[in-house]
């Protein structure tokens, strides 16, 4: 006896039985299904998020002024709890700022770490204006910055970010890890006022 439902096939008397031949299913189909509509789901989540991103302002692609044009943008996101600390003054061997002249390879990176807009604009533009080479500018990860600090990485790029507190009419200057795609990261906080 067959294990099949009864149909039209199974009904015909006269002459050799012709119909269709049902083989056994094969195991696992479910799972080939399941597997391409999780795929597609991810997909979808992964379109969402960008999508939403973007319209929220965390990422941008753009070239403007505030955009985020560097990776180090990214990096000041880690470095809020020290953007918010109350900046210390540096303790090198050389209090001297240097002269845009001697900024040789130090990367100088302008991040505004406020919600007005054209901010790091007009930092790097005093920046430009005084000699000094600006890498690039654009947003920081936080908003919330009150006070303007020069950060730098090591103990030599001290005088130099001296100098770029100088040229911007500020004296906080901090050494920091915090920002390991930039040698000098200026934090433009809400006293700043170009």
């Amino acid at each position: 006896m067959t294990r099949f439902p009864h149909d039209r096939f199974d009904d015909v008397t006269d002459g050799p039985r012709v119909g269709a031949h049902r083989g056994m299913h094969r195991r696992g189909r479910g799972w080939i299904a399941f597997a391409w509509a999780a795929l597609a789901t991810g997909v979808l989540v992964g379109i969402g998020v960008l999508v939403l991103a973007l319209l929220n302002g965390s990422y941008s692609f753009s070239g403007d002024d505030d955009a985020t044009s560097s990776p180090s943008a990214s990096a000041s996101s880690s470095a809020s709890s020290s953007s918010s600390s109350a900046p210390s003054a540096s303790s090198s061997s050389a209090p001297t700022a240097a002269k845009p002249s001697e900024q040789g390879d130090t990367t100088v990176v302008v991040l505004n770490g406020t919600t007005t807009a054209g901010l790091a604009a007009k930092g790097t533009s005093a920046l430009t204006t005084a000699g000094w080479t600006v890498t690039s500018s654009g947003n920081a990860g936080t908003t919330g910055t009150t006070s303007t600090i020069v950060y730098y990485q090591q103990d030599s790029q001290a005088a130099i970010a001296r100098g770029v507190a100088a040229a911007l009419g500020v004296t906080a200057v901090q050494q920091s890890a915090a920002f390991p795609n930039a040698d000098v990261s200026v934090v433009l906080g809400s006293d700043y006022t170009g």
